[in-house]
């Protein structure tokens, strides 16, 4: 599938905006926004060209980052997916809005300086089931879906103990 990417360069127009999803992912949304220049020879000046105005769309740990990283006015560099997405109003009335789905976000290093924190996103917690010596129980089978029901089942905890066979002596 072909995907149109882009980078784009200019400042923040508004304060980014986060909320979650149903789901519980995190989104934020901002708008940037590139004004192109060129230099006229006759004027001897450099004339704007007109403004693009982006939004730009970050999803999950990026998204908690930008939120706290971006404020309004400040320049920056956003590279992703530009995308176009359809929707209809509550009259029935077709939309059409795009966006850039961001894969990087940075300051403009060319027009300031930043101070840089690593985020580290904490793992989920593990459960480590240990054998009758108390070392790491051997799994391999169960996740690689090589064991017998009943080995499935003693590891689960759901199988019955077994029942000693009735002895021949006392007959």
């Amino acid at each position: 599938m072909n995907e149109t990417m882009m980078t784009i360069v200019g400042n923040v127009v508004d304060t980014p905006r986060r909320r979650e999803t149903r789901n519980g992912h995190v989104v934020t949304n901002f708008r940037i926004a590139s004004t192109s220049r060129r230099y006229d020879r006759e004027q001897e000046k450099f004339i704007d060209d007109s403004t693009l105005y982006v939004t730009v769309t970050c999803w999950r740990g990026m998204g908690k980052n930008v939120d706290v990283s971006l404020k309004k006015g400040q320049p920056v560099v956003v590279h992703g997916r530009y995308y176009m997405r359809e929707w209809r109003t509550e009259d029935e009335q077709l939309r059409t809005s795009y966006e850039l789905e961001a894969v990087a976000v940075g300051h403009d290093l060319s027009r300031g300086t930043a101070q840089f924190t690593r985020v580290y996103q904490s793992a989920p917690p593990v459960t480590v089931t240990r054998d009758d010596r108390g070392l790491p129980a051997d799994e391999s089978d169960h996740w690689l879906g090589t064991a017998s029901a009943d080995e499935l089942a003693a590891a689960e905890g759901t199988l019955a103990p077994e029942e000693p066979e009735p002895s021949l002596a006392g007959a």
